[in-house]
């Protein structure tokens, strides 16, 4: 009887114990019961959760990644304001004009971790968000590793747009041995100014862009024979630009402009005569830019740049035709180990920018003069 009475008791102070003011019952932490993100395509993206748990929750954090071209996995972590409470609602906004915005058909990978005053702490599974333009009713054809994306044309536009692609990696590869490493996605709006409402910010002459590290382009041409030519200009340009990126991406150096729009040029076919006329003038009056200026960001005057495009095109042009395709590759292979601007042209050529700068003019000075003797002939 007196051990009965005493286990008694001692189970009557344990319950006493469980259930007094101020104690707390451990349980099994944090749990999130909704999450989702919702997208306003280019301006934001809203994060939502809902958490509980049997204590109060006292942070939430939510950890997102943008995949994409990078030298090291890096995620980003906002922290959530809201009030400890054992049930929370709270949100997240991710202003993309404060940010900068994401292009369309690019993604957003997150999770949430949750952590309640115990110091219990829940990570939710990783979930992805894509980021589409849902302004449009998008179709979309694919031929190998280009997909092209457009809402207004028939079928033989957007053919026709692929076939320029196709043409212009073939090109490429002929020149240079570089190929695409990722896929190529295209989304044609139907003009610059659709194409700028899917921008934060953009430039009011801005045609088209390439998100080199997203393997992403967007352009604006219209279904007519004119922007039909010059958007296949465009698209052999911009993505000459994502895969010389693809086959250089390093976190050490990037390439002289002269490179990476040289070779963008000539990816386009032949130089036109806008180019070849202020080409021209500049060699005869003895203005051409040095190689080592157009290592820098062209000028935004349009002469300075019109030139700047054009020797661009004659200098790639020179390197392919007199060293051959396989120097160019080992040069852009030597800018993917890291090397500097001179140091790569020096161990593929063995001259650095000011020497391609003399054999190069010494190079048009001989055309020009064979070019007079055919004609007086």
């Amino acid at each position: 009887m007196i051990k009965k009475t005493a286990l008694t008791l001692i189970l009557v102070l344990l319950l006493a114990g469980l259930f007094a003011p101020g104690a707390v019952r451990a349980g099994d932490g944090p749990t999130v019961t909704h999450s989702s993100a919702d997208v306003d395509f280019p301006m934001s993206i809203v994060f939502n959760i809902s958490a509980e748990s049997d204590v109060p929750v006292t942070d939430i954090r939510l950890c997102y990644t943008v995949p994409r071209l990078e030298h090291a996995r890096i995620y980003s972590e906002a922290y959530i304001w809201f009030t400890p409470s054992p049930t929370v609602t709270a949100r997240w906004v991710w202003d993309m004009r404060k940010t900068g915005g994401l292009p369309p058909g690019s993604s957003v990978d997150y999770w949430w971790q949750v952590t309640d005053s115990s110091g219990k702490e829940f990570k939710t599974a990783t979930s992805r968000i894509e980021i589409n333009d849902n302004r449009y009713d998008w179709q979309h054809i694919t031929d190998g590793d280009v997909t092209l994306y457009w809402y207004k044309g028939d079928n033989v536009f957007a053919q026709e747009l692929v076939d320029a692609a196709q043409v212009a990696l073939s090109r490429l590869a002929e020149n240079t041995g570089a190929v695409l490493e990722k896929p190529a996605k295209f989304y044609i709006y139907a003009n610059s100014a659709d194409l700028q409402g899917s921008m934060i910010y953009p430039q009011e002459w801005t045609g088209g862009v390439a998100f080199t590290r997203y393997g992403i382009i967007a352009i604006g041409i219209e279904p007519n024979l004119f922007d039909i030519e010059w958007g296949k200009r465009v698209i052999a340009h911009e993505l000459t630009h994502l895969v010389v990126h693809q086959v250089t991406f390093n976190p050490y150096s990037d390439l002289p402009t002269w490179l990476d729009e040289g070779l963008a040029m000539t990816s386009e076919g032949d130089l036109q005569p806008v180019f070849v006329n202020a080409l021209t003038i500049a060699r005869n009056d003895n203005s051409l830019i040095s190689v080592r200026s157009l290592a820098s960001p062209f000028s935004a005057y349009t002469d300075e740049s019109l030139l700047a495009y054009a020797e661009s095109y004659k200098l790639v042009e020179y390197l392919i035709d007199n060293y051959g395709r396989e120097k160019m590759f080992e040069l852009l292979n030597t800018f993917r180990n890291g090397s500097g601007y001179d140091g790569a042209l020096d161990k593929v050529y063995g001259f650095d920018m000011d020497g391609l700068n003399e054999i190069w003019r010494a190079s048009l000075e001989t055309a020009a003069a064979a070019g007079a003797g055919s004609s007086a002939r």
